[in-house]
């Protein structure tokens, strides 16, 4: 089920926008234009799949940082609302803050609150409820086309999701959070000296990379082993000529990466490869991944890359667009042009006008005409 579309409303930069999603999104921008909040609200589904959403939130400043701070129309609460449209299902997700209460006021302000959540299908045009819920309570459309309401009262801070104690009574329900969970995430590759990737690490199996790299040894060794070989080591080939990847391991069974560098007598521990060169090597990991995730997001991986590697990188996407749909989100242009000439897929680029985030060429807040007129505040 790709992601066809995106449609995110009152999140922090994002007044209101909508995007129509192919297999390859970059997404290119200037400084402050809000290209990781739509990396950000992309994360809140997978977030709210897996039970995370009050602490994601939490991580992230609380929830009333997470929304729109600017203008609003007259009378119109403080929400947030993250969509997606998945092949022939939709579903959406809003979130406020914790209305006070006189035992728990201010105690945990920083939750979201779920206002309303829905999951629909289209059929013949129209769109059918397969789940709806208002604050605490839900219906939901069983296996049999019944509607059923949730047996008890919903936790306020988390998805129907993640509360379905009979997920498969609900198979498009369950659909949907086995997508939202199979997503995939990296925007940080840890490189300081002390990082767990510059250090042999105990090897095991491991066809998805750590967001963080830290078993970056054992991911490589997978893949040399029951994934691309030819085109892991055509890949390194391409990014630094003349050199040649090893995995090491040694007799306690940890894994450690090392690099062969043409002109070099003996080869460069990872303690030794500077930050560019573990940070690709971390993203070749990513994604030649011998398990290619559906939908496989990357926030701004040109990070301490030369600029040399950018036309490499460029490729590698395009290469591993083939087995999964591609979210980039950059500051590189030569990486967007890249992309964009092997894809076929021109990158989305986003401007900021009067605070908001919008597409370049739609309407500066991004709503439609008839909505921007009824903007009265």
């Amino acid at each position: 089920m790709p992601l066809t579309r995106l449609d995110i409303a009152g999140y922090r930069s994002v007044r209101s926008l909508s995007l129509e999603l192919g297999p390859v999104n970059v997404i290119v921008g200037a400084n402050g234009s809000g290209k990781s909040n739509l990396y950000r609200a992309l994360s809140l589904l997978v977030a709210a799949a897996e039970g995370r959403l009050a602490r994601t939130f939490a991580e992230e400043g609380g929830t009333p940082s997470a929304l729109w701070a600017g203008p609003r129309k007259r009378h119109e609460s403080p929400r947030l609302t993250v969509g997606a449209e998945l092949g022939e299902l939709a579903y959406e997700l809003s979130c406020g803050v914790v209305p006070p209460t006189p035992t728990e006021k201010g105690v945990f302000d920083l939750d979201p609150e779920v206002k309303e959540e829905h999951l629909w299908a289209w059929s013949g045009g129209r769109k059918v409820i397969l789940m709806e819920r208002k604050d605490r309570t839900a219906f939901l459309r069983d296996q049999g086309g019944a509607r059923v309401r949730f047996p008890t009262e919903l936790w306020s801070s988390e998805s129907v999701m993640d509360q379905l104690g009979e997920p498969q009574r609900f198979p498009r329900l369950m659909e949907v959070q086995r997508q939202f969970r199979a997503w995939r995430f990296y925007h940080h590759f840890r490189t300081d000296m002390d990082a767990p990737m510059r250090q042999p690490q105990i090897g095991v199996r491991t066809p998805v990379l750590a967001h963080d790299g830290r078993d970056l040894a054992a991911a490589l060794q997978t893949i040399l082993l029951i994934g691309d070989t030819r085109g892991l080591l055509d890949a390194v080939e391409d990014a630094f000529p003349g050199a040649r990847l090893e995995i090491h391991r040694t007799k306690e069974t940890r894994f450690g990466v090392l690099m062969h560098m043409p002109g070099l007598h003996r080869p460069m521990a990872a303690s030794e490869l500077s930050d560019g060169t573990l940070r690709y090597l971390c993203l070749l990991a990513a994604l030649m991944s011998p398990r290619p995730p559906p939908f496989l997001a990357l926030n701004e991986p040109e990070t301490s890359l030369h600029p040399d590697l950018l036309a490499p990188l460029g490729r590698l996407i395009v290469k591993a667009s083939r087995h999964s749909q591609l979210w980039v989100t950059t500051h590189a242009e030569p990486l967007a042009r890249v992309v964009a000439e092997g894809s076929g897929c021109e990158p989305v680029r986003l401007v900021k006008t009067e605070g908001a985030t919008g597409v370049e060429g739609a309407h500066p807040l991004g709503l439609r005409v008839e909505e921007a007129v009824e903007d009265t505040e």
